[in-house]
């Protein structure tokens, strides 16, 4: 802990510049001397103050899984860390290196959505529309600091466990701009909760956030689901029948992963790597040989969807060394019986942006 705060003082002077840099930026977009674009098809963000770790693409998953049964939806990022650029449409048959982790997710999850990557989200709406007249929202993926495009809908995304009222700008801490900015939010969810979070504490983060009259404020958990074969997904497994795991990882933050796997008290063995990172044919020979060493057993490895995308690059090496690889689903729930009352707010916005 005094560690901690040790660098965080020695990184403060830093974070003054960032900061300060950052705010320029805002006050000449809100001053209008940097301009911003509307779009007449409704647009909803979803993003965070800070880099990383506050669910984001649960979060967007689930608008998707609302909306798409009643319109034509597409969901637009930048395709982070991918290794191509400028604009470009997500097929099936793409890989990370391409499109990037995230993208290709949705891409192969939500096969009658329209996906699509761009560094600029204000020049890839208009080549979206020219391609798909009829699409009636677009999800724009961790667009919160994007301020080029005014969104109709603005999500902001705060971690319980560490939300932007206690954090700090870079690079002492992890927020990209001022605490302050959760002002341009409409609606602000409190994710990964505790699944049994009280009234009281409840009441607590919202005199922390302190929102404003036209703010709503959600608190959503985590929920897993039955891990599928990497290699068929209609092969389900029971982690109750599992005694050992191998975990292989590349996300922000994974306690909540390690912490619902280590429920089932088998013996779990953890490799975990920076967020994003592109897995190499070591860490694949990695695997390998920590299950080569487990005791007898049913031994598995568990990665996350995200992370399947990009091991999926590997995917000849892992079928030849044999790894029994499964992925595990995770699905976003809100708590205080507000599900309904959250996708009731964004159905209602469709429909008003539609009059």
């Amino acid at each position: 802990m005094i560690q901690n705060t040790l660098v965080r003082i020695l990184l403060f002077p830093f974070s003054l510049v960032y900061g300060f840099i950052m705010e320029v930026r805002n006050i000449l977009y809100e001053s209008n001397i940097t301009r911003s674009s509307r779009f007449s098809v409704p647009i909803i963000s979803v993003g965070n103050l800070a880099v990383g770790g506050a669910g984001k693409t649960p979060h967007v998953e689930y608008l998707v899984r609302l909306l798409k049964p009643y319109i034509d939806v597409a969901t637009l990022s930048r395709g982070y860390n991918r290794k191509t650029k400028g604009f470009r449409f997500v097929q099936v048959s793409d890989n990370a290196d391409a499109v990037g982790d995230e993208p290709l997710m949705y891409a192969r999850k939500h096969k009658d959505i329209v996906v699509a990557v761009c560094e600029s989200r204000a020049e890839a709406i208009p080549l979206m529309l020219q391609k798909f007249p009829g699409l009636q929202t677009i999800i724009l993926d961790d667009a919160y600091q994007h301020r080029s495009i005014i969104p109709d809908m603005n999500i902001l995304l705060s971690a319980y466990d560490l939300p932007f009222t206690r954090d700090y700008i870079l690079p002492a801490g992890r927020l990209r701009e001022r605490r302050s900015s959760y002002e341009r939010a409409d609606v602000i969810v409190v994710t990964k909760c505790p699944p049994d979070l009280s009234e009281e504490a409840r009441t607590k983060v919202l005199k922390e956030i302190k929102p404003y009259d036209y703010q709503k404020v959600f608190f959503s958990t985590y929920s897993y689901l039955h891990p599928y074969s990497f290699f068929d997904g209609t092969i389900r497994i029971e982690l109750e029948d599992v005694r050992h795991m191998v975990v292989i990882s590349a996300i922000a933050n994974t306690s909540h992963l390690m912490e619902y796997l280590d429920s089932y008290q088998n013996e779990v063995i953890s490799m975990e790597y920076e967020d994003h990172h592109y897995f190499t044919e070591y860490d694949i020979r990695q695997v390998r040989k920590h299950l080569d060493v487990l005791p007898e057993g049913k031994s598995i490895v568990i990665t996350t969807e995200k992370d399947a995308t990009r091991l999926a690059l590997h995917y000849a090496l892992i079928r030849e060394l044999g790894i029994p690889l499964f992925v595990i689903p995770v699905e976003v729930s809100f708590l205080f019986d507000e599900g309904k009352t959250f996708d009731e707010l964004v159905q209602k916005f469709l429909l008003d942006k539609q009059v």
